[in-house]
């Protein structure tokens, strides 16, 4: 899953047929080019647009219901390798969190202030 697949270069495919004439180690400007995985390029056909469907008639297909249970699958299985804190260790963690929290303001707040009484003193 994400994953990007890459495609062979034409040079790789024209090396194994060797039968251009051309001699073993050379490859010419064509053969050489990426094949992109996006191709974006004017020669293309123009294809037909699909018909467009309304926004509240979308229908889930049975592909969509099928990865949908595999990753909620794959969700409880992970779930299951959590090591979950105790209660009384997420009590005290949290506790710490908020006092940390309290003593930061309270430390921020007396900064602001104090550089806010030294601007007004150089204001006026």
């Amino acid at each position: 899953m994400g994953r990007l697949l890459r495609k062979k270069t034409v040079s790789k495919k024209k090396k194994q047929k060797q039968g251009n004439g051309e001699p073993e180690g050379t490859v010419n400007e064509a053969e050489s080019k990426i094949v992109s995985l996006t191709d974006f390029s004017k020669n293309k056909q123009k294809q037909a647009p699909s018909p467009k469907k309304p926004l509240g008639a979308v229908i889930p297909t049975p592909e969509f219901w099928a990865n949908s249970m595999q990753f909620f699958r794959e969700v409880r299985i992970e779930l299951k390798k959590v090591a979950w804190p105790s209660r009384p260790q997420t009590i005290g963690s949290t506790a710490v969190v908020i006092i940390l929290v309290m003593i930061i303001s309270f430390f921020l707040g007396l900064v602001d202030m104090g550089l806010s009484g030294l601007v007004q003193l150089i204001l006026h």
